[in-house]
């Protein structure tokens, strides 16, 4: 595909608000892929990446850095382009227009092609060292001088990351979907006016294996009902009444061969199911590019044969919030397993021998941040091949005590002096998970009995290594004790469990609950600043917080925070000076006392109230958000989303109602 076609695409996205209309571009852009390296290439440039996710290259290139690569592509100075771009907020843009009236011609130029863009890019990352800015520079220029105006601005904006389409992960799931797995089947099989023969061949052409047939309540003539017999079988009608039963659709939990239903309902059975084995084998191997080259050529089955690769990070289980324990036993059932919510960090382990690698929630590789760790699997984790999960906490060496999270954070950062930080803040890990062991995974077992496999392989040590304490319970009381006893040690608050569900790598599932008094703290980013005066001088004074729409992966702005942060070190917590400094590397532009910065600094804010309001792109401000601290350990596609916002803003207003009544 030649790049200004791939442009095409882009700005057909961006031109639409609708969530269909995107898929259905999309869906052709995938379809339009000459070859499998290309069709990767094309994912790569919807999620405004040059690597899968689980390679963590970046192209190191600031917009400083590319504003000099534009002066030599254009031949306009410096502050001609930034005045540009004070003006428009968007370097793309400026490319576009500066690309339309460069001053530098060139006699012949390159057509550009997507794959050599992208290695282009690639290169970039590459590149360290002397004299490493001026190749990262003049490799840009050259990308620019040949590229035309839209190509101009789709690089500028692939370079940053930024490519303002409203594409987000499940747009490009669901694209997959309806590019690779044909969806049209059991509209065609009911038209009548197709013989019996190209009956046949459309069903043996699109079955795939989904045991799948749809058709006008329970009226089907016996022709269509001999060749359904023909291609799978006895027929058994369900009726729409036994289908409403199934909250989520999945056709092996029923008892039939066949599912009759509507044709609306099956489309809708048929995307949900596709898109959860998309997201699913996604989740495994953090490679949306490999993933969909799979859905293209090896289908259904290739996607459930996905496993976890050894030293690749998963996407982990995450757990859902509720308000108390009787609501937890609601949700999951009568027995219920309660463990310790940590305050540390999720910690997905991963041993091939006597190697072993350790990575955060954010797929961030910490192996040489915790040596003794490392040490502590080697000596409890008694198997060849596996992937465990737990949560690293740090503890005080002389009391014993548990310390917060923000303790340990400072070893998560640490790159240098790792050794003087070991003894400075000892830790020790609480396992209780296992998705894969000896080269099989384990995410379809349920959860007793991947409790059981790790008991099995993990011999524990104290304050090394030990299995998350555990207590199954059919009684509130006993597991109100529970909680009070996790809270009385320093922990966050408990997880609840239910013991006949899989692991559902990647998503936040509603069979895995947590609970914690501080039940309506948001997970939030940061996307403007403004600087401060007087004793803020020099230093980001107020922060403007944004949650996230997850359809588009847009930011959301939901208030702005001032409270909470530090005006001197000793003072304990995050200060404004070192707020500022993480978010120095992010800004994309400044106007006047305003600078907005890219979304990747998470913090964890509490506040006072929900309220409506004009004035934020969310439509609701945050009323008193007060900073808890920095969430290192969670990336910014893992905040809160508009969703839940509008959620805790109903039940906010049930409460406020019935304090009225009372």
């Amino acid at each position: 595909m030649d790049f200004e076609s791939a442009c095409n695409f882009m700005e057909q996205l961006a031109s639409t608000t609708s969530k269909l209309e995107k898929i259905q571009i999309t869906k052709n852009m995938l379809r339009n892929a000459r070859n499998d390296e290309e069709l990767k290439a094309i994912i790569l440039l919807l999620q405004g990446r040059q690597y899968p996710d689980y390679i963590n290259k970046e192209t190191g290139v600031s917009t400083n850095l590319l504003i000099k690569a534009m002066v030599k592509a254009y031949g306009y100075d410096e502050k001609h382009i930034e005045e540009k771009w004070k003006k428009t907020g968007d370097l793309g843009l400026v490319s576009e227009e500066l690309a339309k009236t460069k001053k530098q011609r060139m006699l012949l130029t390159q057509k550009l092609d997507l794959i050599y863009v992208l290695q282009t890019l690639q290169k970039l990352s590459e590149l360290e060292g002397e004299g490493s800015i001026d190749k990262k520079i003049s490799l840009i220029a050259g990308l620019l001088i040949n590229a035309k105006s839209l190509e101009a601005k789709y690089i500028t904006r692939w370079i940053l990351g930024d490519l303002r389409i409203g594409v987000a992960e499940g747009i490009i799931r669901e694209s997959i979907v309806a590019a690779f797995f044909v969806q049209v089947f059991w509209q065609e099989l009911f038209n009548s006016s197709l013989s019996s023969d190209n009956l046949l061949n459309l069903a043996l052409k699109y079955w795939k294996g989904l045991k799948l047939i749809v058709g006008k309540e329970v009226i089907l003539s016996n022709p269509h009902i001999n060749l359904i017999k023909r291609i799978a079988g006895d027929v058994r009608i369900i009726k729409e009444e036994e289908i409403k039963k199934f909250s989520s659709f999945h056709y092996t939990s029923l008892d039939a061969d066949i599912l009759i239903v509507s044709s609306n309902d099956l489309g809708n059975y048929l995307r949900e199911y596709l898109s959860k084995l998309v997201e699913t084998a996604y989740s495994l191997i953090n490679d949306m590019p490999e993933i969909a080259v799979i859905a293209k050529n090896k289908g259904e089955e290739g996607l459930k044969d996905v496993k976890p690769i050894i030293f690749r990070p998963i996407r982990v289980m995450l757990a859902q919030r509720v308000s108390s324990i009787e609501e937890a036993f609601k949700l999951l059932g009568k027995v219920v397993a309660w463990e310790y919510k940590f305050d540390g960090f999720r910690t997905q382990i991963h041993k091939k021998g006597n190697d072993v690698r350790i990575f955060t929630r954010r797929l961030e590789d910490v192996t040489k941040q915790f040596p003794d760790v490392v040490q502590a699997v080697r000596e409890c984790v008694k198997c060849n091949e596996c992937i465990i999960e737990g949560e690293t906490i740090g503890y005080d060496r002389e009391t014993g005590k548990w310390l917060p999270f923000q303790k340990i954070s400072r070893r998560i950062k640490r790159k240098y002096d790792i050794e003087e930080m070991v003894k400075k803040i000892p830790v020790m890990t609480f396992l209780f998970d296992i998705v894969y062991l000896e080269g099989d995974k384990k995410i379809d077992f349920k959860f007793k009995e991947r409790r059981r496999l790790l008991e099995s392989i993990v011999d524990e040590k104290d304050k090394k290594m030990m299995l998350a304490k555990q207590l199954i319970t059919s009684d509130v009381e006993e597991a109100k004790k529970f909680y009070k006893e996790a809270l009385d040690l320093g922990n966050e608050g408990v997880m609840a469990k239910n013991l006949e569900a899989a692991y559902e790598p990647g998503l936040r599932v509603g069979h895995m609950l947590k609970i914690k008094p501080t039940l309506e703290n948001l997970d939030l980013t940061i996307v403007a600043a403004e600087w401060g005066e007087g004793k803020r001088s020099g230093v980001f004074s107020s922060f403007e917080l944004a949650c996230l729409d997850k359809d588009t992966g847009e930011f959301l702005t939901i208030g702005k925070l001032g409270t909470g942060i530090k005006e001197k070190v000793e003072a304990g917590g995050i200060t404004f000076e070192e707020l500022t400094e993480m978010l120095k590397p992010y800004i994309i532009r400044e106007e006047g006392k305003k600078v907005y910065v890219k979304p990747s600094i998470v913090v964890e804010v509490a506040y006072e109230e929900i309220q409506k309001s004009p004035t934020y792109t969310s439509g609701f401000a945050l009323r008193f958000p007060r900073l808890i601290r920095v969430r290192d350990d969670k990336s910014v596609d893992e905040i809160d989303d508009i969703e839940r916002i509008s959620r805790i803003y109903a039940l906010q207003r049930c409460r406020l109602k019935q304090q009225d009544i009372m």
